[in-house]
């Protein structure tokens, strides 16, 4: 009998072992995915930015984001997408989970930690289903962010988020203020 006990806990501190170096392979993946996503969107936003300006990155930010959200997710066979407490485009609002961790990045964000490291991720059941979930934090930035997410909007700049985001929530941040996640869900089984 005890040499069964003793087997029973090898193999499953082996399993969790494995599970563990499993969870860090899925979250180097992902860390890869939302850096190219990030680096991309970012190098549209800027040009755009240089081009014409906020209203001009507006239109943009919302085509880009959505063309690389689809690229990301095709390329990989993930969800990969952005959500926010305070969205800007209702279809990015958060599901349960996505709002708990956001929730917990904030509250580390308010002990101190910098927002720039955050991430968070864990194997969940989804509808009766092993998925991998990761979540790494959107700090705001003093540029570009502030000029269509800050407090101080130029009139034209809200205008065209007016017309373009009619239920627009995601403004009034601050320099490194959380303005959301990147998230990505990979099926496990």
């Amino acid at each position: 009998m005890t040499k069964l006990i003793v087997l029973v806990v090898t193999l499953a501190v082996s399993a969790g072992a494995a599970l563990a170096g499993d969870l860090e392979t899925r979250a180097a993946e992902s860390r890869a995915v939302v850096k190219a996503f990030a680096d991309s969107l970012k190098g549209e936003l800027v040009a755009a930015l240089k081009a014409g300006g906020p209203v001009i990155a507006i239109d943009v930010c919302g085509r880009s984001a959505a063309a690389i959200t689809k690229d990301s997710s095709d390329r990989t066979g993930w969800r990969v997408a952005r959500t926010s407490l305070k969205t800007r485009n209702s279809n990015n609002a958060p599901d349960a989970w996505e709002s708990a961790v956001l929730k917990s990045f904030d509250a580390r964000r308010a002990a101190g930690e910098d927002p720039k490291s955050m991430e968070f991720f864990e194997a969940v059941s989804d509808d009766g289903k092993r998925v991998f979930r990761y979540m790494k934090a959107i700090p705001t930035a003093a540029k570009p962010c502030l000029s269509c997410h800050g407090t101080k909007i130029a009139p034209a700049v809200e205008t065209a988020l007016d017309v373009r985001y009619p239920e627009d929530r995601a403004r009034g941040y601050e320099a490194r203020d959380i303005r959301g996640a990147f998230t990505v869900t990979q099926p496990m089984d």
